[in-house]
């Protein structure tokens, strides 16, 4: 593999002598807007959006230690990885206690699948919106790309002073920048890891005049199919992965579109150096990247089957509480989902550790992908299947698209 992660500022974050990958929660300013515009006061870790960069190979021991000097309370949840259950950050549910401001929380585990993750605070509301960053488990083996390139795409609803304001123009950022430049040269492949950690925004990209192979989503390694016309979708919380050749003449810029609601912008840019091809032809069809230790069957016949209201008040408990279970069962079954949207308004779903399958509409055949976010369209069912492997109390969250919270219910694996 070429180059790591292209990330802006902060870069990396590097380990203390113990170990440990500091995450500081404080407050700080960025510029969302453009670097001519003035800046946002926000919450990061490190004072910064995003945070700095985490990586480790798959089977390597990640130690962070949450240190919040802010004046609230925070957690971080580590979203998409199939973590040990103490470690994902919902406090009264997997976390006794949130960590209060001048207190510190070790988070450890090993991630046992690699891909493109994230993490944030737990819960996340509007006034610690920026605090998240990018987590990259890398595959055992070396991946057929030249570079590897991260973008965190984020939509922030801004006023005239650049404040955080609900009722605000919105701005889009990549990288906590409102452009971003990614160098490149001719005939490279490119490895795209895009992550949308906007709240409640739905995002399109568009990539101008380049073909991209869809090799993982939400982390795990996908049947590699293409991005029709180059374009994809990300709903809160999603992650793809995309292979991209790059077959424009040195010295070109092509962007990169972000769009939601029928706006689009040029958020990023590939930019051709001017130096000649790296290889005299582009890499051929790419393989299917190395595979995560998830089922290949099913049992669908002894499947544990349930059908979620995402309007019902009894998945709506109280702040800091849960209610009751949706079931209780021991190890490795087999669990079908549906989620059933009555309303007008697209929620989106979060599966806590674990990936599910997709499910095809007439059948219990599945999409060759895996997710832990779900959208769920508008007077519509969504069914997702999974086995329940990882002890644990684990939740089911929806965020309304645009709009309030959601559901909130769990199940547990005893």
């Amino acid at each position: 593999m070429g180059a790591g992660a292209v990330l802006a500022a902060p870069c990396l974050a590097s380990a203390q002598p113990d170990g440990f990958r500091v995450l500081r929660a404080r407050t700080g300013t960025a510029q969302l807007r453009g670097p001519d515009r003035g800046t946002t006061a926000i919450r990061g870790f490190e004072g910064a959006v995003p945070g700095p960069a985490l990586r480790v190979k798959r089977g390597e021991e990640l130690k962070v230690r949450l240190v919040n000097e802010l004046v609230t309370n925070t957690a971080i949840h580590w979203h998409g990885v199939r973590v040990p259950n103490a470690m994902d950050g919902v406090v009264g549910l997997t976390q006794a206690a949130a960590v209060g401001p001048g207190e510190s929380f070790e988070y450890r585990f090993t991630p046992p699948d690699a891909g493109t993750f994230w993490y944030h605070a737990a819960p996340r509301p509007i006034e610690d919106r920026a605090l998240y960053g990018l987590l990259i488990v890398d595959e055992p083996e070396p991946i057929d790309v030249d570079r590897d390139v991260a973008l965190i795409f984020d939509a922030w609803a801004l006023g005239a002073d650049g404040s955080v304001d609900r009722d605000g123009v919105t701005s889009f950022t990549a990288n906590g920048r409102s452009a971003f430049d990614i160098p490149v040269v001719a005939n490279e492949r490119v490895r795209l890891r895009l992550v949308n950690a906007a709240r409640n925004e739905f995002m399109t990209v568009r990539l101008d005049r380049h073909a991209a192979t869809v090799m993982a989503t939400d982390g795990q390694p996908a049947e590699p199919f293409p991005a029709r016309d180059g374009r994809l979708a990300l709903a809160p919380g999603n992650r793809v992965d995309l292979f991209i050749n790059m077959t424009l003449p040195p010295g070109t810029a092509a962007p990169i579109f972000v769009g939601s609601d029928g706006r689009e912008v040029p958020l990023a840019r590939f930019v051709y150096s001017t130096a000649p091809p790296l290889r005299s032809a582009p890499k051929g069809v790419p393989k299917a990247l190395p595979a995560n230790p998830l089922p290949e069957r099913m049992n669908f016949a002894a499947a544990i089957k349930l059908e979620i209201a995402l309007d019902d008040p009894r998945h709506r408990p109280a702040p800091g509480t849960f209610g009751r279970p949706l079931f209780t069962t021991v190890p490795r079954p087999t669990v079908q989902i549906g989620f059933k949207n009555p309303t007008d308004r697209a929620h989106v779903v979060h599966l806590h550790g674990h990936s599910a399958r997709l499910l095809d509409a007439l059948d219990d055949g599945w999409k060759p992908f895996w997710l832990d976010t779900i959208l769920v369209p508008p007077q519509r069912t969504t069914r997702i299947a999974f086995v329940a492997d990882n002890r644990g109390k684990w939740l089911i969250e929806s965020q309304v698209l645009g709009g309030e919270s959601g559901i909130r219910a769990w199940f547990e694996i005893t």
